[in-house]
């Protein structure tokens, strides 16, 4: 088959977890004789190279600007698309969806992996969050498939517009600490420091770890990876309230360094709300972290029985913060229970395999369009 993945930064991933999903999905597809294109944002790349990994990159540009960056590229990667022998356009975002009117009526086959309730997030206005909606209703009406990355995904979309999808998740590797020296740079020892990486967003919850953290005074230091591209209120309350114990690097893209950072924390506090299959929990797990999570339906789908939850508030996480340092000798057994849990449930050749199979009904016509009204 020909396929085309559309609607992310590009690959090589240096970015986030549609990224990796589009690397670690794509190589799998080529190696099992596919043909793979990637779209890519050409401004995010100084050296564009024509394949990556058996992967045929097609660079175009985009508008820079907060709300228009993703929009503006998969508008001019589906129209390039428009003229290429694609057997099946994979699709990610929902935020896109509108780039899907002339596929359709091109009669192109078209699958949308529709992420998290990007509506939901603290950072949007009322005119934003009305666009996420639509356009999450629009994809149920223009690809011929949704993708939910969680069982709650798969749950919303079947409630809210009633329409079934194939439930593929992410996936992610199983990694161990070779070079803990890297620490050193952040003035942090192994199993001495809780780690959270995220954006800066209120329905992240780093500013609730910051203070959790500072209110159980544990001894230990706090780790928080991450920022946002453009500063806001909360970035900045967040700048504000670490202290000498917390560290704040920025973003980080070295995938050994990220790794060793996990692979050697006491413990991971992870606190999105309202995206579906996390791609950093699921790091999390496979470096066998014990995992603090809030309390969610995303969190209990992806950790299960393999951590403890918090309700979103400070004394709830602080709490749970000082029993992890009191009882280090039971985290063992959560740990052990998250990597067998990644072996056997996000492997990124079981997510190939089920994003395969996807690919071949569509091509056989199993998911045909349905009638384009509003219901």
């Amino acid at each position: 088959m020909k396929v085309a993945l559309i609607g992310t930064r590009g690959v090589p991933a240096n970015y986030g977890g549609f990224e990796t999903c589009v690397e670690e999905l794509g190589r799998r597809l080529v190696e099992r004789g596919h043909s793979v294109t990637v779209y890519c944002r050409k401004s995010y790349y100084d050296e564009k190279e024509s394949h990556y990994l058996g992967m045929k990159l097609v660079y175009l540009p985009s508008l820079k600007r907060k709300s228009l960056d993703t929009l503006s590229h998969t508008l001019l990667s589906v129209g390039h698309a428009l003229f290429n022998p694609y057997d099946v356009l994979m699709v990610f975002n929902a935020a896109n969806s509108p780039t899907l009117i002339l596929p359709r009526l091109f009669g192109k086959k078209i699958a949308i992996n529709t992420d998290g309730l990007e509506w939901k997030r603290g950072k949007w206005g009322s005119i934003a969050r009305k666009y996420y909606k639509f356009s999450e209703w629009l994809s149920t009406k223009l690809a011929n498939r949704i993708v939910a990355d969680s069982l709650g995904i798969q749950d919303y979309y079947r409630k809210h517009y009633g329409v079934e999808s194939s439930y593929i998740a992410y996936g992610a590797p199983v990694i161990y600490s070779s070079k803990p020296a890297l620490l050193d740079r952040f003035g942090v020892s192994p199993g001495q420091y809780f780690l959270q990486i995220t954006r800066f967003e209120p329905e992240n919850n780093p500013l609730l770890t910051i203070k959790a953290f500072k209110a159980a005074n544990t001894g230990k230091k706090l780790v928080l990876v991450g920022g946002v591209p453009y500063e806001s209120e909360y970035s900045r309350q967040i700048e504000m309230e670490a202290d000498e114990d917390v560290i704040l690097p920025g973003f980080l893209y070295d995938k050994e360094l990220l790794n060793e950072l996990w692979a050697n924390c006491f413990a991971y506090i992870h606190g999105n709300e309202v995206g579906g299959t996390n791609p950093a929990l699921l790091q999390t797990m496979g470096a066998g972290c014990f995992t603090i999570a809030v309390d969610c339906t995303f969190s209990r789908d992806v950790l299960s029985d393999c951590g403890i939850f918090y309700e979103k508030n400070v004394e709830s996480l602080s709490s749970k913060m000082i029993w992890a340092t009191q009882n280090e000798k039971k985290l063992d057994s959560f740990k052990a229970k998250a990597v067998a849990r990644i072996k056997t449930h996000y492997t990124w050749d079981k997510v190939t395999h089920g994003y395969e199979s996807l690919f071949v009904k569509l091509v056989n016509g199993k998911y045909p369009w349905k009638p384009f009204r509003k219901d």
